[in-house]
């Protein structure tokens, strides 16, 4: 499993700005943090999830592949930490 913590660059007050993903072996989500910059947290997992928030149906690209997106700013970050 690794993880990793995305800031998505825009100001849309009703959509996340940044997203932190546990991402099994297979490379799919298996829970997520959303954070919005209205104080909202959405929250998703293979149980349970809060109002929106849903699990990615397609592969977690690597983070450089991320990062090339300049829309995106993408590091690793530790279990412990998410």
């Amino acid at each position: 499993m690794r993880c990793i913590d995305v800031e998505w660059i825009r100001d849309l007050e009703d959509e996340p700005f940044r997203l932190v993903s546990a991402i099994g072996d297979d490379h799919f989500e298996t829970r997520q943090i959303e954070l919005f910059r209205n104080g909202k947290i959405g929250f998703t997992s293979e149980e349970s999830h809060t109002e929106n928030a849903r699990l990615g149906i397609v592969e977690v690209p690597s983070r450089e592949e991320i990062n090339s997106d300049k829309k995106f700013q993408g590091k690793s970050t530790s279990k412990q930490e998410f």
